[in-house]
């Protein structure tokens, strides 16, 4: 049997509590036990790049991780994957700050990364790569003659050709993508926006089974929704609540919750979701004292100007809708740029009257997932999801806005205070038999095996050479 080799930028080990919680790394454990195997990525420290790897192996995985310059640091991942290929992939090409020698950097570390792997990969191995950071990372391996099914998810959004083939190295990425034997997308919509981008640039042919070539190179894309453990998340969400929260539970039983949580970014609408609660409670003032809109939104990339600015606006957004309209004994927003623990927020979740999750554009957006599947199925509260999150083409029973349209945002937020309780129930089981269907092992199970149905690239290769033979001496 074929043993699994995933590769992401960061890896969680068995020793990481927190990273092992994210649902990326539940997926991938999944597949991993499955089969057995390798996770090989970056271990998230700075410096002594010549280390030898470090592994760890517990069962039948092994983690090897390795550390990075402080300049591959800065190039690969704070220059080129977060200051180019995030803002763009989020249709923020104003945030973009192309510098070639991040873009080479970038390459280095791709190329770097394929030379500490090569060591390790067996004949037999599959091979699964994970997000935008390591876009021509199967093309290093091609160079390298590895010869085995490489597949590639991306998690965050593939943007329309518009936006892609305004990058300075669009050509070179799209090539390089087309390496992989399968191509995995969070939507439709991401499927069609890669396909369109290499039509832009080179004849593509596309077949039966979604398979295609362009570059002389063959290749499958397909559409991967990623899921969450809902019995997981059900299980946190339930039980005591810890002393702080029941107090505020209790001192709060006759005040509606809209809550939400994300890290801080730009591509989530915060700034837009302040406005629209500001709107709400302009337009509905019988609300008034009634309800409390709590967002959690930690810190993330800090040192980025862009995430600065977001932050300051979120504090002087939340400064004047508390000062305008709080009240003695009522603050109508909490702000807290902190972060709190993962179990605790799922049982927050649980007693929200409404979730708010309005990203601008999001891959998927499991937060959605998670608060539906913390809810209490006989009381559940209701979702209102942004029509740019990944999660609104499974999610259709949430309350579904444009974020964009703060009135818009503000009609769903009253209708869902003032929604009836059998329309909750209905709507909640609607979308919890999809979150089901649809959960994290069947992600990463259906992944692995369209990938294992893909002849790996020296069999195909050798079979092309044969038919060619044959038609000569025809």
């Amino acid at each position: 049997m074929s043993r699994l080799v995933v590769v992401s930028n960061r890896i969680a080990p068995p020793d990481d509590k927190k990273a092992s919680a994210g649902g990326l790394a539940v997926g991938v454990l999944g597949a991993l036990k499955a089969a057995g195997g390798l996770w090989f990525g970056w271990s998230g420290e700075v410096g002594n790049e010549d280390q030898p790897l470090k592994t760890v192996s517990k069962g039948n995985i092994t983690w090897a991780s390795f550390n990075l310059s402080e300049q591959d640091y800065e190039h690969y991942y704070s220059q080129f994957s977060n200051a180019v290929l995030w803002p763009a992939f989020h249709y923020r090409l104003d945030l973009v700050n192309f510098q070639r020698e991040a873009w080479e950097g970038y390459q280095r570390v791709n190329a770097l990364l394929a030379d500490k792997l090569l060591p390790l990969v067996e004949k037999d191995d599959v091979l699964w790569i994970h997000d935008y950071h390591l876009l021509p990372f199967a093309s290093e391996l091609r160079k390298r003659n590895i010869h085995n099914q490489i597949g590639f998810f991306l998690h965050i959004p593939f943007p329309t050709p518009e936006i892609f083939n305004a990058l300075p190295p669009n050509a070179e990425l799209l090539e390089a993508l087309c390496d992989y034997d399968l191509l995995g997308f969070q939507t439709e919509n991401d499927r069609l926006a890669f396909l369109d981008s290499v039509a832009a640039q080179t004849r593509l042919t596309t077949r039966e089974n979604k398979s295609h070539t362009a570059w002389g190179k063959h290749f499958r894309t397909e559409v991967y929704p990623i899921g969450i453990e809902p019995d997981e998340i059900a299980r946190q969400a339930t039980g005591p609540l810890p002393p702080k929260l029941a107090q505020l539970k209790s001192e709060l039983k006759n005040v509606k919750n809209i809550f939400s949580v994300e890290r801080l970014d730009y591509s989530k609408g915060l700034p837009e979701r302040f406005m629209a609660y500001e709107t709400l409670l302009e337009k509905f003032p019988e609300h008034h004292g009634k309800i409390r809109y709590t967002q959690i939104a930690p810190t993330s990339r800090g040192e980025v100007q862009a995430y600065q600015d977001i932050r300051h606006q979120l504090e002087n957004l939340a400064g004047r809708i508390n000062g305008q309209y709080g009240q003695l004994g009522w603050t109508p927003l909490y702000y807290l740029n902190q972060h709190f623990d993962r179990k605790l927020l799922m049982k927050v979740f649980r007693y929200s009257d409404v979730g708010l999750v309005t990203p601008l554009r999001d891959g998927m957006n499991l937060v959605a997932k998670e608060y539906v599947a913390a809810q209490d199925p006989e009381n559940p509260g209701v979702l209102v999801l942004s029509q740019f999150a990944g999660a609104a083409n499974e999610l259709t029973s949430a309350l579904i806005v444009n974020p964009y349209d703060r009135d818009d945002v503000a009609a769903a937020l009253h209708r869902a205070l003032n929604m009836p309780l059998a329309e909750r129930i209905s709507r909640h089981a609607e979308m919890m038999d999809v979150i089901r269907d649809n959960d994290i092992n069947h992600w990463q199970e259906r992944f692995i095996r369209d990938l294992k149905q893909i002849a790996p690239r020296s069999e195909e290769s050798q079979l092309q050479h044969k038919v060619a033979t044959f038609q000569k001496l025809a």
